[in-house]
C-alpha cells in the first residue's frame, strides 16, 4: 500500500481461520512496540477490530532472504552475504541483551529476514516470540506466541 505521505508499505493481514492467530498479532504487536533497531522490520501502525487484524509495516523493496537464497533468478555476491550475516547478528544481539527483557525470536530463518532497497536485512515476523522476564533470582519465560 502507500500512505499519504507516498510511502510505500507492506499491510500483513493475519488469517483469522487459523488457531492462534489473535494471539499471534498480540505477540508480535507486544515485541515490535517495544524495540528499536535498524535490522528489526519497523511497524508504522495497526489494525485491529473483532474480524480484521493486520500490521502496516516498512515494505522491504527486496523481499526476503529465502528468495535470494534460492531462486535461480536471484544471486549475492560474498560481500553481501557477511553483511547480512552481520545484520542478524547484530538484530538478535540487540533483542537478546540490549533491553530489559530479552527477545527470542524463535523462528529465525531465511523467510523471516527482508532485504531493503540497499540490501539490509531486517529481522520480521515475531508471532511465536518469547520475552525473557529478568530478575535477579531467575530468569523466566513469557511464551506470547503459539507454536
Amino acid at each position: 500500500g502507500i500512505l499519504f505521505d507516498r510511502r510505500i508499505v507492506a499491510v500483513k493481514v493475519l488469517n483469522l481461520q487459523l488457531v492462534g492467530a489473535f494471539k499471534s498479532f498480540d505477540t508480535e504487536c507486544e515485541v515490535l512496540r517495544a524495540v528499536r533497531h535498524r535490522n528489526l522490520v519497523k511497524v508504522i501502525s495497526t489494525c485491529s477490530n473483532p474480524e480484521f487484524r493486520a500490521l502496516v509495516l516498512q515494505y522491504m523493496s527486496n523481499g526476503s532472504l529465502e528468495k535470494w537464497l534460492y531462486s535461480f533468478n536471484y544471486c549475492l555476491n560474498l560481500l553481501q552475504r557477511v553483511n547480512i550475516m552481520i545484520d542478524v547478528a547484530s538484530a538478535l544481539d540487540y533483542l537478546h541483551h540490549c533491553q530489559s527483557e530479552s527477545v527470542v525470536h524463535c523462528d529465525l530463518k531465511p523467510n523471516n529476514i527482508l532485504l531493503d532497497e540497499d540490501m539490509v536485512a531486517h529481522v520480521g515476523d515475531f508471532g511465536i516470540a518469547k520475552i525473557l522476564v529478568k530478575n535477579k533470582d531467575e530468569t523466566q519465560t513469557k511464551t506470547l506466541g503459539t507454536l
